[in-house]
């Protein structure tokens, strides 16, 4: 009786290709096409984009807001450790 493992694994040469997507031709031509969607959306829709772009601008401080007010600690300006407020 032969064993699993030689004749149900595949061998080294038909393993799939685990290779970054940038690094193949595939995602070349998927950038390229990107690229080149990218381009034309901008040139032809420009009018829009500078029609949304105040509003975008505006949308833009609440987000910063939310996504970036943990970094500074929370609301504990002016409080030591053990909660009481530090003296000027």
């Amino acid at each position: 009786m032969t064993s699993e493992h030689e004749h149900g694994c595949a061998t080294h040469a038909e393993a799939p290709d685990h290779r970054p997507l940038l690094k193949t031709p595939a995602g070349w031509a998927l950038c390229a096409f990107l690229a080149i969607g990218a381009f034309y959306l901008v040139t032809e829709h420009t009018a829009h984009l500078f029609g949304a772009l105040p509003y975008l601008l505006l949308l833009a401080c609440p987000l910063m807001h939310l996504f970036m007010h943990g970094g500074h600690g929370g609301h504990q300006h002016g409080k030591s450790e053990t909660g009481k407020e530090d003296q000027p």
